[in-house]
């Protein structure tokens, strides 16, 4: 057993800093007129801090004569680095009477120190205790944060400055010292997925702290020459490649991209002129998804995500329907999915189908294929009839389609109810699930309605087949969402 007395030998430590005699070190600390030397020892300097070990292992050679090392510490005040002091030699911190710009001078201080245990107390502290005061002077913090010098031992608070802005962005990029912010700070935001701006508010924010960077040259881009086009090239060679070029609409594209053409890569731009151009072109690879914006609430599926959603959106209200881009635009959410039925929670018959969804317009149906990741499905603008109808429904405006998978959406098969086959869309009966005819039939075997067991496709009245596999599939999962407009 052994027993640990800290608060006694942290008290005698700090009776160690304050004892004049035996001190083989002095600091001189701040800048004029605010200057003060500290005496210290060099023994318990070195194992605390490694960055004090080099400097002063690097004096002492060059001061072998000298009994005692003085160094300087220009950028770190007198009144900082007694609180320093106190934590190297005590292990102790107080920080109830200080405000919350010396504790980030504090971070600053620890982190140039590297001492780690401390930047990590203090960014903790700050975030948890002073997150209002850190929205308020999110251009002074992220100047810190993101100081060259930090690395990534600053990377907590980093990521609350960043998380911050992408969800209030206009508190970064409408204020005064938005073009002074990091780069590093600048492109951690821009790298986002939920960054809660328009792309194309993005591309004109970072121009314009490229242009703040160049000073020399004036906003018109018609005026450049080759090397005003290289050197904002050079500003901006970490933001560009983050830019989702391909989210912009053509309109977007031809005023405010095309005349910065010779900033971007040769293939992009051409790329980029096809996309639009083009309907049936393939997409190359490694192109950036569009960003998530304002989606709390748009969807409850543990079938499909906001992409998917995004493309249904965009085939109801026959947007680019043809598009192999239309996956890359920027997402058209202009619905709200609700839930209506899972089968994993309501059961997988057409009794629980017709109880939860009949006389509901507008549904979407989205299947899981059991043993693959592909999922299948089809829109109603009508309703559905069930269980006392054994009807067709007649609509020309219904559709099927299918996806690879929840996360492969790049090569969907979109079919729509043909013109002379409109009678024939919809298949409302008691021993049918949302079918489409027999394009894409979810129904039970006659004589056993406990569960689905009844599932084709089969090309008849849609244009295309949405499926290469033949024959009957089971079912993993399936919902029936209704859409419904949302209110600005």
């Amino acid at each position: 057993m052994s027993t640990q007395f800290f608060n006694r030998l942290s008290q005698n430590y700090i009776e160690i800093l304050n004892d004049e005699e035996y001190y083989d070190v002095t600091i001189e600390v701040g800048k004029d007129p605010n200057v003060k030397i500290f005496r210290a020892h060099m023994i318990i300097l070195c194992y605390r801090s490694s960055f004090l070990r080099r400097t002063l292992t690097s004096n002492k050679k060059n001061n072998n004569d000298s009994a005692q090392i003085h160094i300087k510490l220009s950028n770190i005040s007198p009144e900082i680095f007694k609180i320093i002091l106190k934590y190297i030699y005590g292990g102790i911190i107080s920080l109830n009477e200080q405000e919350s710009t010396e504790i980030l001078k504090l971070i600053a201080a620890a982190d140039q120190l590297h001492l780690q245990e401390l930047v990590d107390y203090l960014q903790k502290y700050l975030i948890e205790s002073k997150p209002q005061w850190i929205e308020q002077h999110l251009g002074l913090v992220l100047q810190m944060s993101f100081q060259p010098s930090s690395s990534n031992s600053l990377l907590e608070l980093q990521n609350f400055c960043t998380d911050l802005m992408a969800k209030s962005p206009e508190k970064v990029f409408k204020s005064l010292d938005f073009i002074s912010i990091p780069e590093e700070s600048l492109v951690s935001l821009i790298k986002r997925d939920d960054l809660q701006m328009k792309e194309i508010e993005v591309w004109e924010y970072v121009l314009e702290w490229g242009l703040a960077k160049n000073s020399t040259l004036i906003s018109d881009p018609d005026t450049w020459i080759d090397n005003d086009f290289k050197a904002m090239e050079n500003t901006l060679q970490h933001c560009l490649p983050l830019i989702r070029f391909f989210s912009l609409s053509s309109e977007e594209f031809v005023k405010k991209v095309r005349p910065y053409k010779n900033l971007l890569e040769p293939q992009l731009y051409e790329e980029l002129i096809m996309s639009y151009l083009v309907s049936n072109i393939e997409p190359s690879n490694n192109i950036l998804l569009p960003r998530y914006r304002n989606v709390d609430g748009i969807i409850n599926s543990k079938i499909i995500n906001l992409n998917i959603a995004s493309l249904i959106s965009r085939w109801i209200d026959k947007i680019d329907i043809k598009s192999k881009y239309a996956y890359t635009r920027e997402l058209y959410l202009p619905y709200k999915f609700k839930l209506l039925l899972r089968g994993s929670k309501n059961g997988f018959t057409p009794k629980r189908f017709h109880e939860l969804c009949d006389n509901i317009p507008y549904t979407v149906t989205f299947i899981k294929i059991k043993g693959s990741e592909e999922i299948i499905g089809g829109y109603n603008p009508l309703i559905w009839k069930g269980p006392n109808h054994n009807e067709y429904g007649k609509t020309q405006d219904s559709f099927i389609f299918s996806f690879k998978s929840k996360n492969n959406f790049k090569d969907p098969i979109l079919s729509h109810i043909s013109h002379k086959n409109m009678n024939y869309a919809l298949l409302y009966h008691a021993e049918c699930g949302p079918s489409f005819y027999g394009d894409l039939l979810i129904g039970v075997k006659q004589g056993n309605l406990n569960v689905y067991n009844n599932n084709t496709c089969t090309k008849l009245h849609y244009e295309k087949e949405i499926r290469d596999v033949k024959g009957n599939f089971s079912i993993e999962d399936y919902e029936v969402l209704q859409i419904i407009k949302k209110v600005d």
